[in-house]
């Protein structure tokens, strides 16, 4: 009972904190904000701290797999939050569909930005020692590597080979951290009026809300590491701002739309309207979109 009390209290005071209108309306502009400056925080970043090394054990463990965690866990919450109210699958898997969308969305970015940078990039192969007929130039350029042009190699072969590669890029790690952070705001944002209106809220529901807000706050500690100790201006910039604009694209546009065949509207519709009543569990009517939308 002490535990459970812990946790109740610990997952109303968070979810009215996240579902609070001031967070909504301005937890992207704290992201942007975040990736614009936070470059500038590499002045005061020590080389030699644990989190200033690739091999760390957060960028291997949820860095690279980053998409897959903010779907297992927002995923699981999702489907859970929804099926409890209505016991509905169709309904579950139309809000589930919003994670299919983001995820869509994100694999075609990444080969687009794949693409674009084969073709706008070069590969270098770095020489120990000049070639004959370029000795001039090597001695005009005192302290540059001689580097060798090596044309029809894309940047994934060319970095497997040990060389070099120059060219314009969107770095991918940003725009995937800023997307998932955005998401799982929206998602986890209905919490707070759902538990306001009497949704049903056991504790397995409760703790994979507080996954999804632990996963949020890594996300963020993540996206800080990388522009602190990685900074890659404007590349970093490129990244987050494309990764805002899929936010605002998919949740402030085509959500709003309202659910049907080809929209599957935003988070927390169709489960709870202010005269609901409890009935065995199962809850009657739903929430509309003004009721969760508080801006």
């Amino acid at each position: 009972m002490f535990l459970n009390s812990i946790l109740v209290a610990v997952t109303d005071l968070t979810a009215r904190l996240l579902g609070s209108a001031s967070f909504r309306r301005h937890f992207h502009l704290l992201l942007s904000a975040l990736v614009l400056f936070g470059p500038a925080l590499s002045l005061w970043a020590s080389q030699y701290s644990i989190f200033a090394k690739k091999s760390h054990f957060l960028y291997r463990m949820f860095l690279r797999s980053g998409w897959g965690w903010t779907c297992v866990f927002s995923g699981s919450f999702v489907f859970l939050l929804s099926f409890s109210v209505r016991h509905s699958l169709t309904l579950s898997l139309r809000h589930l569909s919003r994670l299919a969308v983001a995820g869509g969305l994100w694999v075609g970015f990444k080969r687009l930005l794949t693409l674009l940078g084969d073709a706008t990039g070069s590969c270098y192969e770095p020489l120990s020692a000049p070639l004959e007929g370029q000795l001039s130039q090597a001695a005009a350029e005192p302290g540059q590597p001689l580097l060798l042009l090596r044309e029809g190699e894309t940047k994934a072969s060319c970095l497997g080979m040990g060389m070099l590669w120059r060219g314009y890029e969107v770095s991918e790690d940003t725009f995937l951290l800023c997307l998932c952070c955005l998401l799982l705001a929206e998602e986890t944002a209905v919490f707070g009026p759902y538990l306001a209106l009497g949704g049903p809220s056991g504790a397995p529901l409760r703790l994979l809300f507080l996954f999804c807000v632990f996963l949020l706050g890594l996300w963020v500690f993540l996206l800080l590491c990388l522009l602190a100790y990685f900074p890659q201006f404007p590349t970093q910039l490129l990244g987050g701002a494309l990764g805002c604009l899929s936010w605002r694209g998919l949740y402030q546009g085509w959500y709003r739309m309202g659910p049907s065949w080809y929209c599957p509207g935003r988070p927390g519709v169709g489960l709870l309207t202010k005269q609901c009543r409890k009935n065995g569990g199962k809850m009657d009517g739903h929430i509309g979109a003004n009721e969760v939308e508080p801006n």
